[in-house]
């Protein structure tokens, strides 16, 4: 087994498979650098990010699969999973090792696992872009804490760009420490470092707009006054909105 080490970039690990082809690693396992003991393995290979090396693979790739399959790779490499890198790698080796349409053959164990992960994480893309709930801040920022179960900022970053084109913007991911914030022109990737209790009363009556409270309170009324006590169905209610993404949600507070 060689080890091979790259950034956790997604163009890294497209470069990572360029090099395994370009050296003939044999039996390798490709890991984020940091995440594993090289001493197991030897010595290890390690990727620098090529643009050009993870272009050419990327082109190769689509000229093997359709381009909705070649975004699954991209949305399942998101999704963080252990050995996704892996996954991924057999499954490049796969469609170019044939010339057969490989994206809907579901026998192949790398192919479903490709698209089942890609299909989740679409999902968790589209509950964080119902689920998102903007509060004011005094400096007329609008900003909003998430904790998706997969790395979805990357895909929801345009539909509140377009959304939300006349106002400053932040969302952050509590889980991975990074946001994206966007300053009327551009969207950008930001790392910070919130505190535990950013949420807490006291926090939050320091940072927010003098109106936020009233507006708050106004989208609970509204809330309530939408919902028909008499056709309550809470286990319906909780299948399309878990339990999970409650604790940022305003109407749930």
């Amino acid at each position: 087994m060689k080890l091979v080490l790259y950034d956790g970039s997604f163009a890294g690990l497209l470069t990572a498979v360029f090099e395994i082809y370009e050296y003939k690693v044999g039996q390798p396992d490709i890991r984020k650098a940091g995440t594993a003991n090289g001493s197991l393995f030897g010595n290890p290979h390690t990727v620098e990010t090529n643009l050009d090396k993870s272009k050419r693979v990327f082109k190769k790739l689509q000229e093997r699969v359709t381009p909705w399959a070649a975004r699954q790779l991209y949305n399942a490499w998101l999704s963080e999973l252990k050995d996704i890198e892996n996954v991924i790698l057999r499954y490049i080796q796969y469609s170019l090792n044939t010339k057969l349409a490989v994206e809907n053959n579901y026998t192949h164990a790398d192919v479903l696992m490709i698209q089942q992960t890609s299909r989740k994480v679409h999902r968790e893309k589209h509950r964080m872009e119902a689920f998102v709930r903007f509060q004011l801040t005094r400096d007329q920022l609008y900003y909003c804490i998430i904790q998706p179960d997969y790395n979805v900022l990357p895909l929801i970053s345009k539909h509140f760009e377009d959304r939300y084109a006349d106002q400053r913007w932040l969302i952050y991911d509590g889980l991975r420490k990074y946001g994206l914030y966007y300053d009327l022109e551009k969207v950008e990737e930001v790392q910070m470092n919130f505190e535990a209790d950013l949420n807490s009363l006291q926090h939050l009556q320091e940072v927010f707009d003098e109106k936020e409270e009233l507006y708050q309170q106004l989208w609970k009324q509204y809330f309530n006054s939408v919902n028909i006590g008499a056709r309550k169905n809470m286990k319906l209610h909780i299948q399309h909105m878990p339990k999970r993404y409650w604790k940022y949600l305003i109407e749930k507070q």
